[in-house]
């Protein structure tokens, strides 16, 4: 592709388009100049002039085993011959019905016995809170309508989902129109609130996404379980960003032997390459949507390309590829070489903290010690952008630069990511 076609592509876009999470107005400003992304193979991306770079993000934390992976390429091709997609609604399809199979047995025995398909991390989340809701009702608890999440938190951004959103930026200007949600700090001021008015709580495991790589204290998720225990309150795990490897384990609420009522999960489950998440939850709480047409127990909630089957091969082939690859031993080998390449940056005067955990890096930039830069100076976004010089594209959470590569990367690629972080923010701070 040459630069006028490039050019060509991008005045189309900045005419028609309109990205999420993104000042248009800047987006459109005639001397932005956008990347069209063409072309990836493992842990590397190309845009349309031919340049190549390091997929920090892993395409917005989706693409856990690289891009162009040859078996899960072949296994969406080999659906392809067969179908692209069937309704779900009245109707099955094998794909669906081995992914199912094959989600239940990542957790223990018993437990998660009942898997229900959408689109992505969102829907996921919607589903649950859905459930949850319903459940109360038909359990004739009717009290039970409130949700509890906690502040920073991010699940989404359907109506349901934004709910329990604690990032005001996000979600504050529609809190009219929202599911009743209480935010809290800690788990230390659940016993404030009255328990029997508490349909569910929610949380990300282990570390909060959107909050800018937030760590949560060790023990905490343990603790949360034997508080919804105690007050019979279910407990929703939003594994969206922290499944399939991500923190080192499988799931997150492994490392502290915790069993959500509901585990929300999508990004990771295709390896990034296809719409589709999945909500799973107990036999419990499917048994108490039982009933005759009259009873009205019937979960009313879906979506047209809910158990896609091209999804559903692919996060197939994408278990396989976790089976076959020694992908989780191989991976806490780079968890502990992408630590010991973090070590340097807290010496750098603009770098206020660094955090990790798994193969998640978050880094705060500051103007001083203690003194965060004005949030409208952007200077996060003015980092990555540096970052690009250097070969590495990611994209910041405010002013915390994070780094999330696809498990596939490279020993030196992922000490040149690390350095593209270092030099961009000694050029730009």
């Amino acid at each position: 592709m040459n630069a006028l076609q490039t050019a060509g592509l991008i005045a189309a876009d900045k005419k028609h388009l309109w990205h999420p999470f993104t000042q248009m107005g800047d987006w459109c400003a005639a001397e932005h100049e956008p990347l069209v992304l063409v072309e990836g193979r493992g842990a590397l991306v190309r845009d349309s002039e031919g340049r190549e770079y390091i997929d920090g993000n892993s395409s917005i934390w989706t693409n856990i085993h690289g891009h162009n992976h040859p078996k899960i390429n072949a296994a969406i091709r080999a659906q392809l011959d067969s179908v692209a997609h069937t309704s779900f609604l009245g109707f099955t399809n094998p794909p669906a019905i081995q992914l199912a199979c094959e989600l239940v047995k990542l957790f223990p025995s018993g437990l998660l016995t009942r898997v229900f398909y959408s689109d992505d991390g969102s829907t996921a989340i919607e589903v649950a809170i859905k459930m949850a809701a319903q459940y109360w009702q038909l359990a004739g608890e009717p009290r039970r309508r409130n949700f509890v999440a906690f502040s920073n938190a991010y699940h989404g951004d359907t109506t349901g989902a934004a709910s329990l959103g604690g990032v005001k930026i996000f979600h504050e200007r529609f809190a009219a129109w929202q599911f009743p949600a209480r935010h809290i700090g800690g788990v230390e001021e659940l016993d404030s609130l009255d328990a029997g008015e508490i349909a569910a709580v929610v949380i990300e495991p282990l570390i909060q996404g959107s909050a800018g790589m937030r760590l949560w204290p060790r023990g905490m998720l343990s603790e949360l379980r034997r508080w919804c225990d105690d007050n019979g309150v279910l407990l929703i795990a939003d594994e969206v960003m922290t499944g399939f490897g991500r923190t080192g384990t499988m799931f997150a609420c492994e490392q502290e032997n915790v069993s959500a009522d509901f585990v929300a999960m999508a990004k990771g489950l295709t390896a990034g390459y296809m719409p589709l998440a999945a909500t799973l939850t107990t036999e419990k709480i499917f048994d108490a949507f039982l009933g005759d047409y009259a009873s009205q127990k019937t979960f009313y909630y879906g979506h047209s390309y809910t158990a896609n089957q091209l999804g559903c091969a692919a996060a197939l082939a994408s278990l396989e590829v976790f089976r076959e690859g020694n992908v989780l031993p191989d991976l806490q080998r780079k968890i502990a070489l992408l630590s010991g390449l973090l070590a340097a940056l807290p010496c750098q005067p603009h770098v206020a903290d660094v955090r990790q955990c798994g193969f998640i890096a978050g880094i705060d930039i500051a103007e001083a010690p203690g003194k965060p830069y004005d949030v409208n100076l952007q200077m996060g976004a003015h980092v990555c952008a540096a970052a690009r010089k250097h070969g590495l594209i990611t994209r910041p959470i405010r002013d915390t630069v994070v780094l999330m590569p696809p498990y596939c990367i490279e020993d030196a690629q992922l000490s040149r990511a690390v350095d593209a972080v270092s030099l961009a923010i000694q050029e730009t701070c």
